[in-house]
């Protein structure tokens, strides 16, 4: 298919309906005479690219394996290209004159003339391009036989189509393997055991052991669960393995700073103690992996580790008595497995007369592959229930299932029922090493920067490509990791199956290339999208992308400086730079030159400074610098007028301890010219904060540190008055400076997270952002707060309607009593270094719908709550560094077994 196609339509949308470029455009055409029919040739490319998506889409699955079909389509992806590399040339420098006030300065010299003459030039080029593409299809298409189009089957906005997480509902066929598995599992065997499970793609594997895994990890004290990728380290699966184990006395970057040895030694000293351990290597390609951590497993007690492969060598690491080869399905599981999704929508799920032998016919073409069963009864789930649409859309696939990997073949037809607007987002996914957990905000800005989401009617482009991310999650192309307090999504991931997919279609479509820990100068030059991690080649001097759009590093950089400074300085049309965790220290200043440049990820990287070149960046509009060592922004930020979030603090306390253990940047000189800001995190309060912000007023994040008692008012203030904001973090001087929140009071509806860092004044609660706003609030973290009586009392009664509270050394009083009716929506409560509390009471019926409940650093809580058993809905329970008798009453009373419903339970 041609996805580029579809990019290629929408840059042509975004400069017609730009009305700065054409008063642009029409001011200049009086001087150059090519420029006059310049809209009108863009406007015409637009349509004929349109027609010829049409055509594509006409086209049925098996024309397009056609080589003819194949050929023309490469030649019209080529065109598509070359359309986008103009218009973006297009927009830029029509933008340039107008922001500069330069209409008379273009009249000066000839080197703007020749810019807009040669894009007039090359538009009418790109005309006879297309004119050729025509020709070829109308000389070459009628030697093929094409399906005709009644054949074709409607993409409209389907459902189902790749398996979501697994139900226990949907877990049919596997009880035998279940069974074995968990006796296992509860053997007398008194030394460490290795288990494998092993079988192809596809055969559920990761969903059987993960069952049992969740029901039976609350036998074995230290548990972990460890995804391993094909391109795993040993030391980072180490750091995950110690991660997960509990060690969090230590701060991240401690561990991070640790190499093999030491992280050996460190997870063996964790390990001590002869408690029963359960690990689970999941997704396992080589023997190495467990072979390298062999030693720290096998002198464990009575311990268990379950390997997961499609390796028979990786099988062979366990015993035969203890490996599992999984086999497909039989018929009848297979076809109850399909009409569980196929006919999710009634309530016996069971599959019509008429439609019975269609649907065994779709089930035989699965091969007992439950997520080829999945997937296929998902898709067909989004058909009208007729023995004529369902054999209709069994002829058109036939083929595709008869494939010897069907199950590619099936997840194939799923990305083809995809709307047009949706692939581009989901093969950008690919980009995103295996196993990753991908951000929604990140996501969400990275798609907007390409271009795949542009305004739509009222909603913003990040509120169109929040809804594309959406879509592929009901589309089961993505799969939810959690959720923020809105229910929003808030991290996602890819199934590694589909994400092979998505790398071999974004392959064949030219949209982008992974090259995880491979070598930079055998790629592809003219390839767009590129993701490295780990790069290799440092030596070499020169690498050239000039068509590069996507530069995506998410590791380490091993390569020099003057590698990175090579890329930018050869990829002019680059959109998208992320660099985060990355190890480089300086940002070259080449980055000056690209003037497509719409987002620069730095997060958590080691960057000093940013150049002052940097306001030659007049397109960008994400700027994330979060938790690197940059003090200071450059004077000229202020230039980049289309700058929409601009993301700055960074970490000075590393164990999180002090009272500022995080601070922001000084905010520019002249911040109010950035009227495009949405998100502002964090800047320090300064005397004129708060009228810069007065004229800011798109802003919904803000983010302020060093608030003092002169700023509150006025700041206060221009805060209430802003329209559209949802999240504020205020974070006083220092932790004897009190707050005064009179003059807070929202005029927005929307906010809905409030963090405050620092002492309450008297009377706070009766300020108009608890007393008025607060059941608009859904996220409250509370820190430092000085409080001498219980705040969970406190609070009840004015944010009745709170999913998530933290509260870090916000009190010094001695209980917490959380009564019956308190919070009733209530999903994460954390209770953290609250160093007087010797008793926590959880009263019958409160917090009905407690999901995480974290209580941290409690050191005088020697009780266990009474009750605590009844929060029927917790999933997560950390009890970490309390008083050792509460362990012990928690030992004696057998809670261990009373909340075995919990699925993820810490305890240090």
């Amino acid at each position: 298919m041609a996805e580029a196609v579809l990019l290629a339509i929408s840059k042509i949308g975004m400069v017609l309906s730009d009305e700065v470029i054409n008063f642009v455009i029409d001011s200049l055409s009086q001087k150059i005479t090519n420029l006059r029919e310049l809209p009108e040739n863009v406007k015409h490319i637009g349509t004929e690219l349109s027609m010829m998506n049409n055509v594509i889409q006409d086209l049925d699955t098996k024309n397009l394996s056609i080589n003819v079909v194949k050929g023309w389509i490469a030649e019209l992806r080529k065109l598509a290209f070359h359309v986008e590399d103009v218009m973006d040339k297009y927009s830029y420098h029509a933008f340039q004159l107008q922001e500069e006030g330069s209409l008379k300065r273009f009249f000066k010299g000839a080197h703007n003339a020749k810019i807009f003459s040669d894009i007039a030039e090359e538009v009418v080029l790109i005309k006879g391009e297309i004119e050729q593409l025509k020709k070829l299809q109308k000389d070459y298409f009628p030697a093929v036989q094409l399906v005709p189009s009644p054949d074709v089957i409607e993409r409209r906005g389907s459902q189902g189509c790749l398996p979501e997480l697994v139900q226990d509902e949907d877990l049919v066929g596997i009880m035998v393997n279940r069974t074995k598995l968990i006796g296992w599992l509860d053997s007398n065997e008194p030394n460490s055991t290795v288990i494998t499970v092993s079988g192809m793609g596809g055969l559920g594997k990761t969903t059987l052991v993960l069952n049992v895994y969740e029901y039976e990890k609350i036998k074995f004290p230290i548990n972990a669960w460890i995804t391993v990728s094909q391109t795993y380290t040993i030391d980072g699966l180490l750091r995950e393995l110690l991660r997960k184990i509990g060690c969090t006395e230590k701060p991240s970057t401690s561990i991070d700073k640790m190499d093999v040895h030491e992280l050996r030694q460190e997870i063996r000293s964790n390990l001590q103690g002869g408690r029963k351990c359960l690990f689970v290597l999941d997704d396992v390609w080589n023997k190495e992996v467990y072979l390298q951590m062999e030693d720290i497993f096998k002198n464990l007690q009575a311990s268990r580790i379950i390997i997961t492969t499609r390796k028979d060598d990786v099988a062979s690491l366990a015993s035969s008595n203890c490996h599992l080869q999984l086999q497909p399905l039989g018929s009848p599981d297979a076809f109850n497995l399909f009409c569980r999704r196929a006919f999710n929508n009634t309530t016996d799920r069971m599959c019509p007369t008429e439609l019975k032998n269609v649907a065994a016919s779709i089930v035989e073409r699965c091969k007992g592959l439950p997520l080829a069963i999945v997937s296929m009864g998902s898709l067909m789930s989004s058909k009208k229930p007729t023995e004529h649409a369902w054999n209709q859309m069994y002829r058109q696939f036939r083929s595709e299932l008869a494939k010897p990997d069907n199950v590619q073949a099936i997840l194939k037809l799923s990305y083809n029922d995809l709307p047009g607007n949706l692939r581009n987002c989901f093969l950008y996914c690919s980009l995103f090493p295996e196993d990753y957990i991908m951000s929604r905000e990140s996501l969400v800005r990275q798609w907007v920067a390409e271009g795949f989401a542009v305004t739509n009617e009222n909603n913003t482009p990040e509120d169109v490509a929040e809804l594309n991310l959406v879509e592929l999650i009901n589309r089961n192309m993505l799969q939810v990791v959690d959720n923020d307090e809105l229910g929003r999504v808030n991290t996602c991931k890819m199934h590694d199956i589909v994400h092979d997919l998505a790398l071999s279609i974004a392959k064949d479509e030219k949209f982008g290339s992974a090259n995880d820990k491979g070598a930079m100068i055998q790629m592809d030059k003219d390839v767009r999208r590129l993701s490295s991690c780990g790069w290799k080649d440092s030596d070499a001097s020169r690498v050239s992308f000039p068509r590069l759009r996507t530069l995506m590093s998410l590791d380490a950089v091993t390569s020099t400086p003057h590698m990175l400074a090579s890329i930018l300085s050869g990829s002019s049309y680059l959109t998208v730079l992320e660099l985060q965790d990355s190890v480089i220290t300086e940002v070259p200043a080449s980055i000056a030159n690209l003037f497509n440049l719409r987002y620069i990820g730095l997060r958590r990287s080691r960057v000093k400074s940013l150049p002052e070149c940097i306001e030659k960046l007049s397109n960008l509009q994400t700027l994330d610098i979060k938790q690197t060592k940059i003090e200071k922004l450059p004077r000229g930020i202020v230039k980049v007028r289309k700058l929409r979030h601009l993301l700055a603090d960074r970490v000075v306390d590393e164990k999180h301890q002090d009272f500022q253990y995080f601070v922001g940047v000084q905010p520019p000189k002249d911040l109010s010219n950035l009227v495009e800001l949405q998100t502002l995190e964090t800047v320090e309060a300064t005397d004129d904060l708060a009228d810069q912000l007065n004229k800011l007023r798109k802003l919904q994040s803000v983010w302020i540190g060093n608030v003092s008692a002169k700023h509150s008012e006025k700041l206060f203030v221009t805060l209430s008055k802003m329209p559209l904001l949802s999240s504020l973090l205020l974070n006083a001087s220092d932790e004897n400076q009190p707050l005064h929140l009179e003059a807070l009071n929202p005029h927005s509806k929307e906010l809905h997270r409030l963090i405050v860092r620092g002492r309450w004044a008297a009377e706070t609660l009766h300020c108009p952002i608890f007393h008025g706003h607060g059941k608009n609030l859904k996220y409250l973290a509370l820190s430092w707060s000085g409080l001498h009586e219980d705040p969970l009392q406190l609070l009840a009664p004015h944010v009745p309607n709170l999913t998530y509270l933290s509260l870090n050394k916000a009190s010094t009083a001695d209980t917490l009593d959380i009564s019956e009716g308190c919070f009733p929506q209530l999903k994460t409560l954390v209770l953290k270094n609250l160093s007087n509390v010797n008793l926590l009471m959880i009263g019958k019926g409160s917090l009905k719908n407690i999901e995480g409940l974290y209580i941290v650093a409690l050191p005088r809580l020697d009780k266990v709550p009474k009750d605590i058993e009844s929060l029927c809905s917790l999933k997560k329970l950390w009890l970490l560094y309390l008083h050792k008798g509460f362990k012990a009453q928690w030992d004696k009373d057998g809670m261990h077994q009373k909340m075995a419903y919990v699925l993820e339970l810490r305890m240090e």
